[in-house]
């Protein structure tokens, strides 16, 4: 099992950046898809991203396909979500989380950790 952490949110400028982390405890981290979600207020989570666990392949929800880049060194048991060219309806609570099973529903994750805030301002 792995127990993640998250890191690196904060208010931000539209048009800004920011790089969250993940730091994942637990000597399994490697084996395991990881992945990135949000949730706004009074909406529900929602996928934003996934890593395979060799960190060859990566997945894309479309809203953020092409300013965000999701990465991960393993020998620091640690992704990363670097979010470029930020709107303010990215403004949500993010969190990481391993996945258990194939496919990126978000009933397929576990793990979760406690989320960091991204604010966008206009």
């Amino acid at each position: 099992q792995v127990q993640p952490v998250e890191s690196g949110g904060g208010l931000v400028q539209a048009g800004g950046s920011l790089r969250l982390s993940c730091a994942a405890s637990g000597r399994t981290f490697s084996d395991y898809v990881m992945g990135w979600f949000r949730q706004a207020p009074g909406k529900e989570r929602e996928f934003v991203s996934a890593i395979t666990s060799d960190g060859i392949s990566t997945y894309y929800s479309d809203s953020v396909k092409g300013r965000f880049t999701t990465s991960r060194d393993n020998a620091k048991n640690t992704v990363y979500l670097q979010m470029n060219n930020l709107k303010p309806e990215d403004t949500a609570v993010y969190y990481c989380a391993a996945r258990f099973r194939p496919g990126n529903q978000i009933s397929n994750f576990g793990s979760w950790g406690q989320g960091t805030q991204v604010t966008v301002s206009s």
